[in-house]
């Protein structure tokens, strides 16, 4: 096997702590947190909260995610799901239709359905609380302050997200949506402020009260009343009846290391195991057709407006947490600046079968790597169905040929659909003509684009974000 940089670098270090997200507010807070002395999870959980304010062109409080947690004192890896819930129990009544809506999306318009029927359970204030109260260190309201204080400043736009922003603008737009993101009837750009109003009282409540204001308290109630007068079917029982769940680790190994994540809808984990067995070994244009080969796949490529943050901290514990609110579903609370999810819009998301109460489906895979001496790196992406695109080309990238984390995620990356691969700019001549060797139509990009993913990752070959999202890594 070809270890590379990986195996240099874990021969000197044990531990590099840091913050990878996409933001550098986001990553900002967490360090802050884990300067002060916090866990994995207490930095993750405020970078969290941050992400719902400075990325809420990605994500937001209502919305749904994944995180896993490499404990380093018992070498153990757990995964929680608090994606969003089914609703309708007790609903007393069928959905009002969705609201169609065009998105263009790799120049090709995509259908999606977004308003008060596409608001699904909401999962991440159940979600955050959970990981704090597992393996936190520092006071609740310790760990959520920074991300009111972040609401009430407002924080400065990157130009990747104001590029998702402009593409998505038909679900964020809607209502209270064109104060915040188009203030006096203009389009915010990249390098704009981005100020979410009532935001900072809606983070104020959960840090005071904790999560059972969203599930059983004020905001729950207001979440009801908004959604059902809008036509959905969301109840004050599908709040209450919410749970976050801890769900099955999976495993495969990949050069020398083992690579451990949740079983995800496009099942990440075990397309790494069903690389070749001497795929290490293998000349690098053979690899890149052997990764072709495994990350081929059918289906709907959706925008995936996902958001990642991951965590190592000084103990060698790491916390990945993936996060979305799907497109947005143009349904706000008032006087809160949250922003409903539309995840029931996402038609691929909600499985043949799953009724109210039950957790709908998601390609998000946080995951950790591990080798006999622990903690190697805890990764992550964004991207929908091409979050395994990205993950996997990004571990074979350091494992395999040695990258440091920021060459690595920087790396130009591939896709496949079917027979068609994808390429980014950057790809050697040898490996397209191997691709249509092999029985591929290559379709070339001229840039590294948000399409391929965003990955964030903190581990012994450093701490780095993805420029195609405007991701940064911070070292400790």
């Amino acid at each position: 096997m070809v270890h590379g940089c990986y195996r240099e670098i874990s021969s000197q270090k044990t531990v590099v702590a840091g913050v990878a997200a996409g933001h550098p507010a986001t990553a900002e807070i967490g360090l802050r947190v884990l300067e002060a002395g916090g866990s994995a999870a207490d930095a993750a959980v405020a970078a969290t909260l941050a992400g719902c304010v400075a990325e809420s062109v990605l994500t937001g409080l209502a919305g749904g995610g994944f995180a896993t947690y490499y404990e380093a004192a018992t070498g153990t890896t757990t995964c929680l799901d608090f994606f969003c819930a089914v609703p309708g129990l007790d609903a007393g009544r069928a959905a009002a239709p969705m609201v169609p809506i065009s998105i263009a999306f790799g120049g090709v318009p995509q259908r999606y359905e977004i308003g008060a029927s596409s608001v699904g359970v909401p999962g991440v204030p159940a979600g955050v609380a959970a990981l704090h109260r597992r393996w936190g260190r520092l006071p609740w309201q310790r760990v959520v302050a920074p991300a009111a204080s972040l609401a009430r400043s407002g924080t400065l736009l990157p130009h990747p997200h104001a590029s998702t922003l402009a593409s998505i603008a038909p679900a964020m737009l809607p209502g209270f949506g064109a104060e915040v993101y188009a203030p006096g009837g203009k389009l915010l750009e990249g390098g704009e402020l981005l100020h979410h109003p009532g935001l900072d009282v809606a983070l104020g409540i959960l840090a005071e009260e904790g999560p059972a204001a969203f599930y059983t308290g004020s905001v729950g109630r207001l979440m009801v009343d908004e959604v059902r007068a809008g036509g959905g079917v969301l109840t004050l029982r599908d709040l209450a009846a919410y749970r976050v769940l801890s769900v099955p680790v999976v495993t495969a190994p990949l050069a020398g290391a083992t690579v451990l994540a949740r079983a995800d809808l496009n099942d990440f984990v075990a397309t790494v195991a069903a690389l070749p067995a001497d795929f290490a070994a293998l000349p690098r244009v053979s690899r890149i057709v052997a990764l072709a080969d495994a990350l081929r796949a059918d289906g709907t490529q959706r925008v995936g407006d996902t958001t990642n943050i991951s965590v190592v901290d000084p103990d060698g514990n790491a916390c990945v947490v993936t996060l979305t609110l799907g497109i947005g579903s143009g349904v706000w609370l008032p006087g809160l600046g949250v922003h409903l999810n539309s995840m029931l819009g996402e038609g691929d998301l909600v499985l043949p079968g799953i009724g109210p109460g039950e957790r709908m489906a998601s390609c998000m895979c946080p995951a950790v790597v591990t080798s006999p001496a622990g903690l190697v790196m805890g990764i992550g992406s964004a991207g929908a169905t091409r979050i395994r695109t990205a993950l996997l080309q990004t571990l074979v990238n350091v494992l395999v040929d040695g990258d440091d984390m920021h060459t690595a995620i920087r790396r130009p990356r591939l896709h496949v659909v079917s027979q068609v691969v994808h390429l980014e700019a950057g790809f050697p001549p040898d490996a397209l003509d191997a691709l249509a060797a092999a029985g591929y139509a290559v379709r070339q990009w001229d840039r590294l684009d948000h399409y391929f993913g965003g990955v964030s990752a903190v581990g012994l070959a450093g701490a780095a974000g993805d420029p195609r999202r405007g991701g940064i890594g911070r070292l400790l």
